[in-house]
């Protein structure tokens, strides 16, 4: 893996399961993007208040220091929702790549309700995650895959990907 890489989507498409996956096949670091979250953004996620652009503004400006700082590529899982804020990223590295696990609001629904006992993000907050999405496919450097395809399905596409794309 030549390039640090962005695992991204909406709560609940796989984001944290896949980066893990992802950084243990590359021999990449891991850099899990709810930890750097401020405890004021975790009372509002876990309270039901959805973030807006300013709360999320030191919490991206965390994560860019994370892609600037490493002397190797990283694995960043992180929602990435707006295109403005996978531009920010973009910036502190450059060649960055983006797989979006693109889901089903319901299917995301059901995976945020399924762990609601152990994760900080209230299930009513994926309507608002939905509706603040904007695709990044068309942008460069982005693969789109199916969230409810089978694991080692995702695994296989994003690790070809990855080899693919560090030949180009």
């Amino acid at each position: 893996m030549k390039h640090s890489l962005v695992i991204m989507g909406v709560s609940g498409c796989g984001k944290s399961t896949l980066g893990a996956a992802v950084a243990r096949a590359e021999s990449a670091l891991l850099v899990e993007g709810d930890a750097h979250h401020s405890a004021g953004n975790l009372e509002k996620m876990r309270n039901g208040v959805a973030l807006t652009d300013a709360d999320r503004a030191g919490w991206l400006d965390a994560l860019a220091l994370e892609l600037r700082s490493p002397a190797e590529p990283v694995v960043l899982t992180c929602s990435a929702l707006r295109a403005v804020y996978r531009q920010r990223l973009r910036q502190a590295a450059p060649g960055l790549r983006f797989v979006f696990l693109d889901i089903t609001r319901d299917a995301a629904l059901a995976r945020v309700l399924a762990r609601a006992s152990t994760h900080f993000f209230s299930a009513s907050l994926v309507d608002s995650q939905m509706a603040t999405l904007e695709s990044p496919v068309g942008e460069p450097h982005v693969l789109r895959v199916d969230a409810s395809a089978t694991f080692s399905q995702l695994l296989d596409q994003v690790t070809t990907w990855l080899h693919h794309q560090d030949l180009a």
